[in-house]
């Protein structure tokens, strides 16, 4: 009976999820990574939404006002509550999206790039930031793609803990679909990072935003693949710098910092979340 129990409520699924996490089989994903069933209602979702739409933060527009571009608002919202809002015990946070479409528009206004641009990313979830980083693009008339990493499926019929589960089980491809302009522009890669790294044939990366797995190692494996593809002026913004909560990224970006390759600024939004921001030195050229 216990069993039945635990089976039925994804209790084996979440373990194995967890485990799995740990050893990263390559080719070998949880069955049900962010949950069997949906975890509340709309109203549980709604609720949570409103608490932080209105949310600011200082540093967060010095960001949008040194970089000269602001996302539209009302288009990011309507995006996080589809993407962002989860039931979770930490405070959300969807400020990311904020600086990574102000940094995005301000590199494609100043780079001489000439080719398509390519964004690079590690840690999808359910497609917040690729979706973000494409629009910036489309909105700054720039060919390219946005190149996005994740164990969790694109085209599987899950439950995402967001608002849309009220619906029933979805692929992320559907779940984005009133996105379509700026998912269609995105690549999405299912494997654990060290593996599909292996399997993506980049030539250049001129901007990337790495939020996968968050101890030392994993990260400085994850910035290593981005600067053998990086030139003069371009970017790596690493998400979850915060003391106390995620050492591993900070230390990370610590050894980043000292390797003297990249410029770093580290952001905080919040007591819970900051970011770093590294752009290419030409002191190597």
């Amino acid at each position: 009976m216990l069993n039945t129990y635990l089976r039925g409520h994804g209790f084996f699924s979440n373990l194995a999820s967890r485990l799995l996490t740990r050893v990263q089989v390559p080719g070998v994903y949880p069955r049900y990574p962010l949950g069997s069933t949906p975890r509340g209602g709309a109203e549980a979702y709604l609720e949570l939404f409103d608490k932080f739409k209105s949310a600011e933060a200082e540093a967060i527009q010095l960001i949008e006002k040194t970089a000269g571009f602001r996302v539209d608002r009302a288009w990011l919202d309507e995006l996080a509550l589809a993407t962002q809002v989860v039931i979770k015990s930490s405070p959300l946070n969807w400020f990311h999206g904020r600086v990574l479409y102000s940094l995005l528009r301000s590199y494609l206004a100043t780079t001489e790039a000439n080719e398509s641009v390519v964004v690079f990313e590690t840690g999808t979830a359910r497609g917040f930031s690729a979706i973000v980083m494409a629009r910036a693009l489309r909105d700054s008339g720039f060919g390219g793609m946005v190149v996005t990493v994740d164990y969790i499926p694109h085209n599987k019929p899950i439950f995402w803990n967001c608002i849309g589960d009220q619906a029933g089980p979805q692929t992320r491809h559907s779940l984005l679909e009133p996105w379509a302009p700026d998912r269609d522009r995105v690549i999405f890669i299912q494997g654990w990072s060290g593996e599909a790294r292996q399997r993506i044939g980049i030539g250049r990366i001129h901007f990337a935003f790495l939020d996968a797995q968050h101890t030392k190692e994993a990260v400085l494996e994850e910035y290593r693949f981005v600067r053998d593809r990086q030139c003069l002026g371009d970017v790596v913004v690493f998400d979850d710098v915060t003391p106390g909560t995620f050492d591993g990224v900070v230390d990370a970006v610590d050894v980043v910092r000292k390797e003297g390759l990249y410029e770093v600024e580290t952001i905080t939004s919040s007591d819970s979340r900051g970011y770093a921001v590294a752009v290419r030195r030409g002191s190597e050229e």
